[in-house]
């Protein structure tokens, strides 16, 4: 995916720049928090710590919190390009922390040039930090610097740039091995590239039972042979093979396994050729791999292949180690992150890559079966269950081997604080782009000559969520993306006013509305709108679905949507839904758009329709009809209605769990329902609210968009017989991604 330097600028700019802020996670509105927070309040645990020097953990956050460490000398693919350039990546480490892993993290950039001076600074850090994790230091310095952090300090200190990769990558081989039939200690293996991740993980590799004579490491110089002199280091060193091998396509004959850790193109389809049967070949080069899937399989089928591409099948993705390692090592205090801790997440993700993929995962990613085997030899990285496999495997290496200051004694109980650490909230939005990544449906954006729109689907395309077409003149669009700096070379502009098959679409409009008083010359001024024609052109099988309304009031694009394409059959109304991402929990509320007094029934089938929506993004819905009163507690219209809807709900779906009429924390606070209403058919938090009108529905919704902690998505127009979705007027970039991925979604259900 090729991302605009605008983009990329914008994104770090708008707003509050960067990426990250420090939030509090304490009351702190009163002269009591303050005395509380601080002086003189902060005294006491002061002195606490002062007499027992582990209570650290206990009162403060060192225990969560990580420092990625980093002096810029070696930053992705950018080289020495400085502490302060380099500091945009290190944040964006701490997102990822946080967000696979609950962990904070203090991103700090050191002007140290020397693994001297690093070391020193860093191992001053020891009293803030649980857990050190160095980042984009160049080789050989990021050797000596690890190793000698390791020896002098009582934290786990981690290299990702070398142990990710490795731990990654030898998961993914041990099972390509396993289903190629062959054994580690017998396979002869290639590295090309000898910089800090290549030999990580050819000492990981040796670890797991590869044998030395058997590795052929080589660089930009050739094969590491016993004897080179030229452009040798002592960790080069321990690779000489005594080999008669001099190049890369001599090293490979016959080689089983090829891991690639070096620049595109390295590998030659006639090297491919030479390799053993049944081989396996890890080009995991970004963003360009050594070499591709498309020029290895033309040559042979029996490779089994990996790369660090998510466009490609088993991605060898560092973001399926590093948070949840450092998360079983901060959970146990372990002192140091050891070779067994490492082993134990490879084996972790080996293993979790032969379970049974959840329906929620393959839906995810497309619907198509995910199974162990060729194409599957490694967890997706968006699986939400590595964080319960790997963090507990970690933790009990940790203890098993001495390393860890506490023990955890209720295995199942951790692995619930886990999941509860995350919930389904931080794999939505990126479940959802990956399911409409797989549908590529086409879908028309009538405000085509809107700026944000086109942003929006210039970004749509390079991540391929749909294919869009803009409606509008072609000049002013052509001319705005200019300005913009926005490619749309592979994007379709459809001109309205030039449209050559105007009198078709004007036609087919005058046949679905002449008996609803529409006159043909109305209909072929109506058609002119490019709303109309957007409708049109879905409801004619053009377009999978429509994104409107940016520049207009709701009525102008929701109508010719009614007028022309219709509800589904059986469906009398249509309804809106938001989607609520908040920290821990997505919730989706209805209906906040469209029924301003809805009755019983129309409430029903709100809910029928939003638990349909649900379900289609790989959820199991369980719906709240809300309300001022619980279970009859008052009596008033409102409240009978609300509670009706839900005996029509049951009714109409019994496998649903729907249940109501309640107060809002009832149906969202755990526990608090059971408690109360022992006999309440939810047995979990609800997270499909049914609103008792419009008023509730929207308020709610707006004042969550402001004061809440929250993402807002939508309104989803639900009960349409193709999908429409009708944008805020303030919708931002963002959001008009986020629809469109959810229009793309429903088309392809």
């Amino acid at each position: 995916m090729k991302i605009r330097d605008e983009e990329a600028l914008a994104y770090h700019s708008s707003g509050r720049a960067g990426k990250i802020e420090i939030t509090p996670t304490k009351p702190f509105s009163t002269q009591y928090d303050l005395s509380l927070a601080y002086t003189p309040g902060v005294a006491v645990p002061c002195l606490e710590i002062k007499n027992n020097p582990n209570d650290v953990y206990k009162y403060t956050a060192k225990g969560n919190l990580v420092a990625v460490v980093s002096n810029g000398t070696a930053v992705l693919g950018l080289g020495n390009i400085g502490p302060e350039a380099g500091k945009p990546v290190m944040e964006g480490k701490g997102i990822l922390f946080k967000k696979f892993a609950d962990i904070d993290v203090f991103d700090i950039e050191l002007n140290a040039k020397t693994a001297e001076e690093v070391i020193r600074t860093v191992q001053a850090l020891e009293p803030t930090f649980g857990g050190i994790n160095l980042e984009d230091i160049k080789a050989p310095e990021c050797f000596i610097v690890e190793e000698e952090l390791r020896k002098t300090m009582n934290i786990p200190v981690f290299h990702d740039d070398q142990h990710g990769t490795a731990i990654i990558s030898a998961a993914a081989l041990l099972n390509a091995l396993e289903i190629v039939g062959k054994k580690i200690d017998q396979v002869k293996v290639v590295f090309n590239g000898a910089g800090a991740a290549s030999i990580a993980c050819a000492n990981l590799q040796m670890l797991l039972g590869v044998k030395k004579e058997n590795l052929i490491m080589c660089d930009s110089k050739g094969v590491i042979y016993k004897g080179r002199t030229n452009d040798m280091n002592p960790y080069k060193v321990k690779f000489e093979n005594d080999t008669t091998a001099r190049t890369l396509a001599e090293a490979v004959a016959g080689a089983d396994v090829f891991m690639g850790l070096s620049v595109k193109g390295a590998m030659t389809q006639e090297m491919v050729k030479c390799l053993a049967p049944d081989a396996i070949i890890f080009a995991m080069a970004n963003p360009d791999p050594e070499i591709t899937p498309e020029d290895v399989f033309a040559v042979r089928q029996d490779v089994i292949y990996a790369s660090g591409r998510s466009d490609y099948a088993n991605q060898v993705n560092n973001v399926l180690g590093f948070p949840f390692i450092f998360r079983g090592a901060l959970d146990v205090r372990a002192k140091t992150v050891n070779e067994e801790m490492k082993v134990a997440a490879v084996r972790a993700l080996a293993q979790l890559a032969k379970e049974d993929v959840p329906d929620a995962v393959i839906r995810a990613y497309g619907g198509a079966e995910i199974k162990f085997g060729r194409e599957y030899i490694i967890p997706k990285p968006f699986d939400a269950r590595v964080l319960t496999r790997v963090a507990p495997a970690v933790a009990k290496a940790a203890m098993d081997t001495g390393v860890a200051r506490i023990a955890i004694e209720d295995w199942d109980e951790y692995r619930n604080k886990l999941e509860e650490r995350l919930g389904r909230s931080k794999q939505f939005v990126h479940l959802l782009i990956n399911k409409a990544q797989k549908e590529n449906k086409r879908i028309v954006f009538p405000d085509g000559d809107e700026p944000r729109i086109l942003r929006a689907v210039q970004m749509i395309v390079e991540q391929k969520i749909a294919r869009p077409v803009l409606c509008g003149n072609t000049e002013k669009i052509q001319g705005m993306a200019k300005d913009l700096a926005i490619d749309l070379s592979t994007i379709e502009i459809v001109d309205v006013k030039k449209f050559p098959r105007m009198k078709e679409y004007a036609e087919e409009l005058y046949r679905l509305r002449q008996r609803k008083g529409l006159k043909y010359a109305e209909a072929a001024d109506m058609i002119k709108s490019r709303f109309s024609f957007g409708a049109m052109m879905v409801h004619l099988g053009e377009a999978d679905g429509m994104i409107a309304g940016l520049n207009a009031h709701y009525p102008e694009t929701i109508r010719p949507a009614l007028q022309i394409i219709g509800t589904k059959s059986g469906k009398k109304h249509v309804s809106g839904m938001n989607v609520v991402i908040g920290k821990k929990d997505v919730y989706f509320m209805a209906d906040t758009i469209v029924n301003v007094t809805p009755d019983a029934e129309t409430l029903a089938e709100v809910a029928i329709e939003a638990a349909e929506t649900v379900r289609s993004f790989g959820i199991e819905p369980r719906v709240a009809m809300l309300s001022f009163s619980n279970f009859g507690s008052a009596e008033y219209p409102e409240n009978i209605k609300m509670k009706r809807a839900a005996e029509l709900v049951h009714q109409m779906d019994p496998s649903l769990i729907v249940d109501g009429e309640m107060h809002a924390d009832m149906a969202i606070v755990s526990g608090l329902l059971k408690k109360n209403y022992p006999f309440a058919r939810l047995d979990q938090t609800a997270n499909v609210l049914i609103f008792p009108n419009l008023d509730a529905a929207h308020i709610a919704c707006k004042l969550l968009s402001h004061i809440g902690e929250t993402d807002i998505i939508g309104p989803i127009l639900m009960g349409m017989a193709k999908p429409v979705h009708v944008l805020n007027r303030n919708a931002d970039v963002t959001d008009i991604i986020n629809m469109t991925a959810i229009c793309a979604v429903e088309a392809g259900q």
